[in-house]
Order: C-alpha cells, then structure tokens, then sequence
C-alpha cells in the first residue's frame, strides 16, 4: 500500500491567493474603489494581529505564573529533601556510633600533569588510555568507577561510603566533616583521623597541605590549603580557648613509622638539635600500647603546634620515584594528647566554681604536667593545708588523644620503577599495608586473637584501631585509568573498613591524682 502523501504547499498558496482574488472582486462590484477594499482588509488583518498579539501574551503570563510555581514547588521539595537527608546521615552517624563502626570517606582528586603514563615505553594510543578519567563522585556519598579492558564491555562499579568529596572540592568543604570528631575529643573520647591510598593520590596535601620545595614541611602561608592537621589544631585550641583557663593543657609527639621501625621526630641530641631517635611500641598491663621514652612537647597554641610538627617533618624519610616526585617513604603519626582538670563529676568548671578554681591553682599548679609533678608544696608543719587536700579531692583529671595518620602510599613496583634500598621501603609500607587490612578483618570476623603485633604500624595504633578511638579513614584515590587497579584497591579497603563493627566507643574515665602528703 503506498503511503499518502501530504499537500504541496505551492498548491496551497495558490489557493489561498485566488479566494482572496474573488472576496476583493466581489467588494469591487458591491461599489467600493480598490483603495478601500486594501483599506479594509489591512485593518481586518491589523485587529487578527492584535487578537493573536494578546492571547500569546496571556499564555505567556499564564507559563509564567506556571513556572514560578513550579519553581517555589521545586525549592520547597528540595528543602524537604536536604532536611531529610541531614535527618538520615544523623541517624546513620548514631548508629554507627552504636555498632562501633569505621567512618569512611574519600576523595577522588583531579587530574594532574604526571598522570600521563610519561616513563613508560607504551604506544600513544595506550598513553592516551591512560590520562583517561574513570573515578567520578557520582554524588556526596557515591563513587563511580568505570572499568574497561580491550576487547571487553565497560562495567560501571558503584562504592557508597559516609561522604564522598569530587575534585573540585577545597580543603574547607573536607575539613567542615571532620570539624565535628574534634568537639568528642573535650566531651572525653579518642580520636583518630587517618588518610590511606596509593602513592601521589593526595593523602599528605589531605592531611598537611601543599609542601614546601625542598623538604617534607607544609606551607602555612595560604590557609585556604591547608590540610587536616593544621586546621584540626587550630580548632582544638579555639575549643579550648572557650574553656575555663588552666582547664586544659595540650603535648604533642611526633613519630613516623620508617621500614617496620618507629622513630621519635622530636628527639633531640645533646646539642639541643633534632634527629630521629628509634623507639620500641610495647603493650602495658591494661592492654594499651604505649612508647617508652617517647618525646612528648607541651604546646599553648597552634603556631607552636606547627612549628613543632614542621621541625618533625624535615626528618621524614621520602624518595623520588615514577609515580611521585615527592613520595614519602614512612608513615607519619601526630598525636595530641588533651588532659582535661576538671572539680566535680563534670567536664569543665561551671561559672561559680570558676574563681574558686583560680585561688586554688595557685596551689595546685594545675596547668602544665610538669608543675603538677614537681609542685609539692607543703605548710610550715610539714603537713598539707587544708585548702590544698580539699582541691586535690576534688580535682580529676581525664587524657584523651587525637592521632592523625598520613599512611605511606601503597605501590605497584612496576609502574614506580623503584629499586635498591626504595624497593625495599615499598616491601616494608605494602606489608604494613597488609598488616593493617588483616586487622581490620580479624575484628570484622571477631575472631579471638588480633594480629596487631604482625606489624609496627598496627601495634602503634592498636588502640585507635581496635576501638578505643572515634576512627575516621580518608581514602584518597586517583581518577586516572593509569591508576585504576590501586584505586580499586584502596576503595575495596575503605567498604571493607566500613563493615568493621567494634562495639560503641567508650567515654573516658576520670583518674584522681594521688593525695599530697
């Protein structure tokens, strides 16, 4: 059957013309002149326009007035939906503080001009491969990864965890999510901050900040780049700051786990000079780890703090390898560790207590460890004041601790290209890498005996690990297809991580100290 065909539009026209011939012949004949008649049907078509001209404009206040509704329809769901997501992520968060779970978050940073596959003998079809972007955030809590082989379908595979941060993210929008763990350190919990990825994935600009050319210190003199520890510390003292004075008192050490050994990054020698002093982890009766001797600065703010952690950082081991320039041969930990005085059952002095506070300090010397150590003051009789058993009976005393980690990158041998004493300081950060997984995984199962003496790393944080701590892990990753197998890798870490359940993280005792005599 053949198809019908529509009119021809030159037909059409052409009919339309002879009508409108034969109406202007008719008003011809019924008296009128040509002018007239023209006359007549330019207004005839003038009052159409008009007709025409208002209903488009009625139409289009009418879509207007559509849309706008539309538009106060969509923010008023939108609100509804930003509130009820605020609503489920507290939900989800006091849940996994019940179960004791990891917090797990990850940041996918952008491409970069090493990402290309430069140091490889490779086509450049297969280069170009390479530079391709296959990690995407497909929203705040989602990664996407887009897997590929040659001669195989491409497979989407999806990672959810408790926020995800895209490459076009600052430093402020990572910091305000982790801003939250540091008021739990004065509420008396652990803390523990951790960034785990591969090699030149971003984890020490995470955690430090851009560093300075020539050596492993950050640089302070942009804030907006600054990483997780600078800014942790220096919302810890402004936490601080709204404290009673004399009720707090922050130290500071600084140590890296360097080929299975730990070393004091703030030790000095003789001379007053820093250099790298090996230490030993050991286990204390309580079952707590514990350095013996470690180095342990007190600090009153955060430029002391950084000046501290800087100093440290010059002695960091790293080595130029393939993937990074600046690669980082040793895991780093900054331990905080707050000591909270506190008169009462409760955190803090209340308002009436606080000038009773102040006499007393004078007699108690409460504000540095070191006074509180060597201040023994006694009366004429040789027997303690009254004032002075009375403030000792009422003062507690709580430590709580803030680890932040910088792990070494774990490495593909092949693709870094390392060799001689480098390769043995990959074999050394991708076994305490592993150690650190099979940790993880042994509390996962609840299995009796944890493996945390396998490796120095997982001895150093045992506590925080195994659940004495509120943990929060940042994988960093790399959205390259060069990189695609350690991403992988890294990802599958932060979901298993994620399902560890170690029972809900307990609030810190109050210790009182012994009674002078």
């Amino acid at each position: 059957m053949r198809p019908r065909r529509g009119p021809d539009p030159d037909s059409v026209w052409a009919q339309r013309l002879r009508q409108l011939e034969q109406r202007l012949r008719y008003q011809v004949l019924a008296g009128r002149s040509t002018n007239e008649v023209l006359q007549l049907y330019a207004a005839h078509g003038q009052q159409q326009k008009l007709q025409r001209s208002s209903v488009v404009t009625q139409l289009h206040r009418a879509v207007k007035i559509k849309a706008f509704d539309l538009e106060q329809s969509l923010q008023e769901v939108t609100e509804r939906y930003e509130k009820e997501k605020q609503r489920r992520r507290a939900l989800h968060n006091s849940l996994v503080e019940l179960r004791g779970n990891i917090r797990v978050h990850c940041r996918i940073r952008p491409l970069l001009p090493f990402d290309d596959a430069s140091g490889h003998l490779i086509s450049q079809d297969r280069q170009r491969t390479f530079s391709e972007k296959v990690a995407y955030a497909a929203d705040d809590e989602t990664v996407l990864v887009k897997c590929s082989r040659p001669g195989h379908a491409s497979i989407n595979k999806i990672f959810q965890f408790e926020r995800v941060y895209n490459d076009s993210e600052s430093q402020d929008a990572v910091f305000a999510d982790v801003a939250p763990l540091l008021t739990s350190l004065l509420d008396g919990y652990n803390v523990c901050i951790m960034a785990y990825g591969q090699t030149g994935s971003g984890k020490t600009y995470t955690m430090l900040g851009p560093q300075l050319e020539g050596n492993c210190a950050f640089s302070i003199e942009d804030e907006s780049e600054l990483g997780i520890i600078p800014r942790a510390t220096q919302e810890l003292f402004r936490l601080i700051s709204e404290k009673p004075p004399g009720s707090y008192w922050v130290e500071v050490s600084v140590v890296e786990v360097y080929n299975n050994e730990i070393f004091d990054l703030l030790a000095k020698d003789s001379y007053g000079k820093g250099f790298g002093v090996r230490r030993d982890v050991v286990t204390t009766r309580e079952g707590k780890s514990d350095v013996p001797l470690l180095t342990q600065e007190t600090v009153e703010n955060a430029s002391e703090f950084l000046h501290l952690v800087n100093k440290g950082l010059q002695l960091r081991v790293r080595h130029p390898t393939l993937v990074h320039a600046h690669s980082s041969r040793s895991h780093l930990v900054v331990t905080l560790t707050i000591t909270t005085v506190v008169f009462g059952d409760n955190f803090g002095i209340s308002w009436e207590d606080e000038q009773t506070s102040q006499r007393l300090n004078k007699d108690v010397s409460c504000t540095f460890p070191q006074k509180m150590r060597d201040n023994k003051s006694t009366s004429s009789s040789g027997t303690s004041s009254p004032v002075q058993l009375e403030a000792t009976e009422k003062m507690k005393q709580v430590k709580t601790r803030l680890q932040l980690v910088d792990l070494a990158g774990s490495e593909c041998v092949g693709m870094s290209g390392v060799t001689g004493a480098a390769l043995r300081e990959t074999s050394f950060i991708n076994r305490s890498l592993s150690a650190l997984a099979d940790v993880l995984g042994a509390i996962a199962e609840q299995r009796s005996h944890v493996p945390y003496r396998n490796s120095k790393l997982t001895h150093l944080l045992q506590d925080s690990v195994g659940g004495d701590a509120k943990l929060l892990v940042m994988l960093c990753i790399s959205p390259g297809q060069k990189y695609l197998t350690e991403s992988m890798q890294s990802l599958g870490f932060g979901t298993r991580a994620r399902q560890v359940q170690r029972g809900q993280v307990k609030k810190k005792t109050f210790s009182v100290p012994s009674k002078a005599k």
